[in-house]
């Protein structure tokens, strides 16, 4: 006899995941909507001052669009010489380290949190991204949870990774597939 289990979003619990006190979160909420998210504020060093205050790892000659989202700043690294394009949303609910040299183009999506689809509780999951030195996530992309772009990697527009990209590979589609080696010139 098979019993089929249903989905109960009543049991879920995720009460083992503390990103950060309440209040420490919630000034973030009102920061980030005033200072990031907001089209008002142009200037990166602002957001860049913000972001350092709460905590985030930032190197130098980081340029940080209008529109920009996210969600706990102590768990984020930028290295030097980034871009962050408007509308990005980084849904770090685990560490997210971006390395020197790496473009993440407008509306692009780093979300290091999923939900376990096996459990009944549909229990919450969580895992590290990582971009490594001169990759570049294209625009309107997403990033899941773990995956890593190796050295110079590229994410198409529009595309999805979902497990780790090879270095120097060029990668589209959904989920992303490698389709040739980003060849570099003077």
């Amino acid at each position: 006899m098979t019993i089929i289990l249903k989905v109960n979003l009543s049991s879920y619990d995720n009460s083992w995941y503390q990103p950060g006190s309440t209040a420490k979160r919630l000034l973030w909420y009102f920061v980030n909507a005033l200072f990031l998210k907001s089209y008002l504020n142009p200037s990166s060093a602002l957001k860049i001052f913000c972001l350092k205050s709460f905590g985030a790892k930032i190197g130098t000659g980081v340029v940080i669009k209008p529109g920009v989202n996210i969600k706990y700043p102590w768990k984020l690294s930028i290295g030097d010489h980034c871009w962050i394009g408007e509308e990005v949303w980084i849904d770090n609910l685990d560490q997210v380290t971006i390395e020197d040299h790496v473009c993440v183009s407008q509306g692009a999506l780093l979300i290091c949190g999923n939900h376990n689809y096996k459990k009944t509780g549909f229990n919450l999951m969580v895992a590290p991204i990582v971009l490594r030195e001169g990759s570049w996530v294209g625009a309107k992309s997403i990033v899941g949870p773990g995956v890593v772009l190796e050295s110079h990697a590229v994410l198409a527009l529009g595309s999805v990774a979902t497990v780790s990209l090879q270095a120097y590979g060029i990668y589209r589609g959904n989920p992303a597939t490698k389709i040739k080696e980003r060849i570099l010139k003077e």
